[in-house]
């Protein structure tokens, strides 16, 4: 039961150290990662629970669920899904579903949840593809699919699918940037997109507010044209004025 192999429960940790080097500038080696890092000690916690789970000792896996929770503020249910190189940055009041399925590489910074709508057994947390990002205090909800390196901006409250190399932001959230086929490598921390929707729907407002105002203008100064260029009536007096 206990005979797990180091490189069962350790499997890959150095490339997992070099994984979040890599996103992570504050961070200088791979002891301060191992001993320094919350989001490392859960991911820790939840594969020896994972273990247990696909075991059946679910009972025990809970248990040791809880008590990653209590150290790391971080609560992954041992029955969810994810792949290697999971970085929880800062990590805390990040909650993880018991349904939830999490691609390769991917980052999750503190106050994300991946978070179920409906009471009922199956399928009912989101599914993560590979190299996503997920900014803080973002909230994805129900049996959602955020494809391959996607990008969710902080505070965003995701309901709906979010295709792959598309960056969703807002609240609800809605697709403001769709990278294509060319998608960029590069890591973005925080998933931050300069692009607001409601400040771009303003802009083009004002550009139909000033289009309009120029062509009322024209309207006035073509009026004003008319009535100068109209004949002068004739005054006629009436006969009993004559008399």
């Amino acid at each position: 039961m206990f005979k797990f192999q180091k490189k069962e429960i350790f499997s890959k940790f150095q490339e997992y150290t070099s994984s979040v080097l890599q996103r992570d500038p504050a961070a200088r080696s791979k002891i301060e990662v191992f001993l320094c890092y919350p989001g490392v000690h859960a991911i820790l916690f939840y594969r020896l629970a994972h273990r247990l789970w696909n075991k059946k000792f679910f009972t025990l896996a809970r248990t040791i669920s809880a008590f990653g929770r209590f150290l790391t503020g971080v609560d992954i249910h041992p029955a969810a899904r994810i792949g290697k190189n999971l970085f929880i940055d800062h990590a805390t009041g990040v909650v993880i579903g018991e349904t939830a399925e999490i691609g390769n590489d991917v980052t999750l910074y503190h106050g994300v949840t991946l978070g179920g709508t409906s009471s009922h057994q199956g399928k009912r947390h989101p599914t993560l593809g590979d190299r996503v990002i997920v900014g803080a205090g973002a909230k994805l909800l129900g049996p959602i699919t955020i494809g391959n390196d996607a990008r969710i901006g902080s505070n965003a409250v995701v309901l709906k699918d979010v295709p792959d190399a598309a960056t969703a932001v807002g609240v609800p959230a809605q697709i403001v940037r769709h990278r294509g086929k060319n998608v960029e490598k590069s890591f973005e921390a925080y998933a931050a997109e300069k692009t607001d929707p409601m400040l771009k729907a303003v802009e083009e407002l004002k550009a139909q507010i000033k289009n309009l105002e120029k062509q009322v203008e024209l309207l006035n100064i073509s009026a004003d044209a008319a009535k100068k260029e109209a004949p002068a009536k004739k005054r006629v007096d009436s006969p009993a004025k004559k008399r």
